[in-house]
């Protein structure tokens, strides 16, 4: 929190006279944790994206954290030993359901 109201006291000043913006920092901690305004942001994007796709939130919530928690988890890989693979294609997002559960088959 301390890094965050640093941040924003050096930043906020510059944003706001220059590019007539606002500077929210998105601080997040290395055991997972987000600050207050990452997660306000969290929320806000998976209630737009609920109401935009006619998904559940809980499900959209969970899966934009997951996705975070992996791309973080890569970043973290290609510091340590380097980046090893061929730059490849994601699959296209927007027809992605969110809503995925286990499949119960009956045999």
């Amino acid at each position: 929190a301390v890094v965050s109201t640093q941040s924003t006291g050096v930043y906020m000043d510059r944003v706001l006279q220059v590019e007539k913006r606002t500077f929210t920092p998105l601080v997040f901690s290395t055991t997972g944790g987000m600050g207050e305004e990452a997660t306000k942001l969290y929320k806000h994007l998976a209630g737009k994206i609920s109401r935009k796709t006619n998904q559940e939130y809980p499900y959209v919530i969970s899966y934009i954290r997951r996705k975070l928690r992996f791309v973080l988890l890569r970043t973290c890989i290609i510091s340590l030993r380097g980046y090893r693979e061929k730059r490849r294609n994601f699959e296209e997002e927007d027809e992605l359901d969110l809503n995925v559960g286990p499949i119960i088959e009956n045999y």
